[in-house]
């Protein structure tokens, strides 16, 4: 992550905390993105509020540290926002959230979910940033859905207005919340084909069968 992006948290590894450089190779430099995508999500779900809608903001008023593991994230929350009826382990009067995680490798090939008319030989996975951008974008889309759910925000236009975006483009973000369970797992594991990314999936049918005939995916 980037200077701007760690200045109020501590992002650490875990294997250069424990003084073992040589096993930081894999998780030194990691998706941005993608990284503050999970993490917002694993807090706004563990505070089970909606209300503050930017991630940054978000993290930063939250979290102390997040640490970075070989299969987890390891985020560390501020004792003033910890609640007492808390699910996760607290460690040494400290609150924990573990969420699961794993650093795609840049070169390791993939097992690419390929079009029913495509040979699957040659099929390239996802660009990293593409991944990342559709990722953070699936989250926002699941913030905003459950903000119109819970009365944070009273309509789209409301939330338009807020975000200084387009109704429409409200519209598409928020249908990202209702992607196929496989399709979001493949976008996270970084199995869908390059081509597929927000502009392909956003305003995707509702029904689960229909978004993968759209995409010329077998189900």
């Amino acid at each position: 992550m980037s200077a701007r992006e760690a200045s109020n948290i501590d992002i650490t590894s875990s294997a250069l905390l424990h003084g073992q450089p040589a096993r930081a190779g894999s998780v030194r430099r990691v998706p941005a993105a993608e990284v503050e995508a999970r993490v917002a999500c694993a807090v706004r779900e563990h505070l089970g509020d909606p209300s503050e809608s930017d991630d940054r903001d978000l993290i930063r008023n939250h979290v102390v540290r997040i640490e970075l593991q070989a299969d987890q994230l390891a985020i560390e929350l501020k004792p003033d926002k910890a609640r007492s009826n808390a699910r996760n382990a607290v460690e040494d009067e400290r609150l924990v959230l573990r969420i699961p995680w794993k650093k795609m490798p840049m070169k390791r090939r993939r097992e690419v979910i390929a079009p029913v008319s495509v040979s699957p030989h040659g099929l390239r996975p996802i660009r990293a940033e593409t991944r990342a951008t559709l990722i953070a974008s699936i989250a926002r889309g699941r913030r905003w859905l459950a903000e119109l759910i819970a009365g944070a925000v009273t309509s789209v236009e409301q939330m338009a207005a807020r975000e200084e975006c387009s109704i429409r483009q409200v519209n598409m973000t928020i249908s990202l919340a209702f992607l196929a369970p496989e399709l979001v797992k493949a976008a996270v594991e970084g199995r869908l084909p390059r081509g597929i990314g927000v502009t392909r999936l956003g305003d995707a049918p509702a029904e689960w069968s229909r978004q993968y005939a759209m995409l010329g995916l077998s189900i």
